[in-house]
């Protein structure tokens, strides 16, 4: 039980902190609502899930020994935060009507993936630090840490998409609008970040 508590109470630390994977999937329970916005809870918890499983196995070396490996996560994550930061700065009350009509458990699924897995700092946090930490357990603990650690990315995730429904029926389209624009704001800022780590490790 003492692992299992350690295990949610670190991944929560990790987790809980805004993020573009955060802001995601609060931003697909504000759009779709529950039960649709399930399926972006599910992506980012089975992408939070391998995440921690790679770092229970010591994937963190295999990462931090790829050449060019972190450039490029860098340069992916920036143009893919940025190319969803403008599109959501872009929104207007007019195209909102239609979001839920375009959804797909599929197309759901693919973006939380990209958005979970083309942040280098979410991965290398994840992978490595979770990973040290598993590592640093008694081997009799470790699976129960990592499973701590598991729990608390779909708990996390779980409830953030349904306090984003709850607020759903206050939002208007105007209203709605401005949330997208403020969320694309928050995103713009991480592809920004990941854009100058980028540049500083060309120079």
């Amino acid at each position: 039980m003492t692992a299992l508590l350690a295990g949610l109470a670190l991944g929560l630390a990790l987790i809980v902190p805004i993020g573009a994977q955060n802001v995601f999937v609060f931003g697909q329970g504000v759009a779709l609502g529950m039960p649709r916005a399930l399926w972006a809870v599910a992506g980012a918890g089975l992408c939070d899930t391998l995440l921690i499983v790679l770092g229970a196995t010591g994937a963190s070396a295999l990462l931090d020994s790829v050449p060019g490996l972190r450039p490029a996560m860098l340069a992916a994550g920036a143009l893919f935060l940025a190319y969803l930061g403008v599109k959501s700065l872009r929104a207007k009350p007019s195209e909102l009507a239609d979001e839920t009509g375009a959804w797909s458990p599929a197309r759901t699924l693919r973006r939380t993936a990209a958005v979970s897995l083309l942040n280098p700092h979410a991965v290398l946090d994840t992978v490595g630090v979770l990973g040290a930490a598993i590592a640093a357990q008694a081997t009799a603990s470790r699976a129960v840490f990592a499973a701590g650690a598991v729990a608390a990315s779909w708990i996390w995730f779980l409830l953030l998409a349904s306090a984003a429904t709850g607020l759903r029926k206050f939002m208007t389209k105007e209203r709605r609008v401005w949330f997208d624009r403020a969320s694309g704001l928050v995103l713009l800022v991480f592809a920004a970040w990941l854009a100058y780590e980028f540049a500083r490790l060309l120079m």
